[in-house]
């Protein structure tokens, strides 16, 4: 049997040799110099998280700016007689609390509208259509209406509302148009919210002999309910902030309601809300500085809106992780 094992001396040889070329591979992949395809490909790199980073710090200091230029304007005009008193001249007195209670009003309104037809019309769309023909007409006809101007719906509103229906300058014509405003919204967003939902609950539930309205009212809704609800949100704000629109249609008249009775009854009087306020203390009337302390409840507001609709959409997100 032949021996194979390697002397002493010869292994230490074939160590020093590898050993040796080791390091010289080494010290030749730390010393190779960069391909020019390399650097190229950093410096783009460089480039364009430079630009990146520079575009960002732009954007918050233009949002910071905007923010606090508002601040510093319409701050001198918030104080408690702003906010439970109406602009009187025989009175002497500043206030936006008419236009606070009208806005209120319209987004009640527009919501108690919208809300029903845009959800029930999505559920019958996603749920119960059976001519797809008839739906892919109906989604396109939604997606034409949510891209209408809203000076066209003020204008549509002022004609059809006003006049037609003898509904005049009212804050129930206004939120008639407001609703065929946002129906839109809330319709698309409820379809996508029970697309978005597992196909595997409905099928359990039809499954265990659950009927299809019983699925959706116990099942689908609830779960799709957090994405309805931020739909409903963004409805909310683009309410908040639409005043073409109105001018059209709810008038401008700030008076305050002396009972609840006539609460209920400004919906069919002229009621002008915080955006018609607004344009109308900075076009005609000139007052900047009413006009500004308006823009601050209106960030303050628009703020709240945003941050309980990223909330929604973070608790719907992990839900879905959750369920999956």
């Amino acid at each position: 049997m032949e021996n194979n094992t390697i002397p002493a001396s010869g292994a230490a040889q074939v160590s020093n040799t590898m050993g040796a070329s080791t390091n010289v591979c080494a010290s030749t992949a730390v010393r190779a110099p960069r391909l020019p395809h390399e650097i190229a490909v950093a410096t783009a790199d460089f480039t364009v998280y430079t630009c990146v980073y520079i575009s960002a710090a732009l954007i918050v200091l233009l949002l910071v700016g905007i923010i606090g230029y508002v601040l510093a304007q319409g701050w001198p005009a918030l104080n408690l007689e702003f906010f439970t008193c109406s602009t009187s001249l025989r009175k002497g007195t500043i206030g936006v609390a008419g236009n606070i209670i009208n806005t209120l009003i319209i987004v009640v309104a527009t919501l108690a509208i919208a809300i029903p037809i845009g959800v029930g019309g999505a559920i019958y769309l996603q749920e119960y259509a059976t001519n797809k023909k008839l739906v892919r007409v109906i989604d396109f006809a939604t997606d034409v209406l949510a891209g209408i101007p809203s000076i066209i719906f003020g204008l549509f509103g002022m004609l059809f509302f006003g006049q037609v229906l003898r509904l005049g300058y009212s804050l129930l014509c206004g939120a008639l148009t407001l609703a065929l405003m946002v129906l839109p919204l809330i319709t698309r967003n409820t379809q996508e919210a029970l697309t978005c939902v597992p196909q595997g609950y409905k099928l359990g539930a039809f499954g265990l002999g659950a009927g299809k309205w019983h699925t959706i009212r116990t099942i689908l809704l609830p779960v799709a309910a957090p994405s309805i609800v931020t739909g409903v949100i963004l409805a909310l704000g683009r309410i908040v902030a639409e005043s073409a629109a109105l001018l059209f249609t709810a008038g401008s008249a700030k008076l305050l309601p002396q009972s609840i009775d006539a609460l209920f009854s400004k919906l069919f009087t002229s009621g002008g809300t915080l955006t018609v306020q607004l344009y109308l203390s900075a076009t005609s009337q000139g007052d900047f500085t009413t006009a500004f302390g308006i823009a601050c409840i209106l960030l303050v507001f628009t703020l709240l809106i945003n941050v309980a609709t990223h909330a929604l959409i973070a608790r719907t997100s992990s839900r879905t992780l959750q369920t999956s």
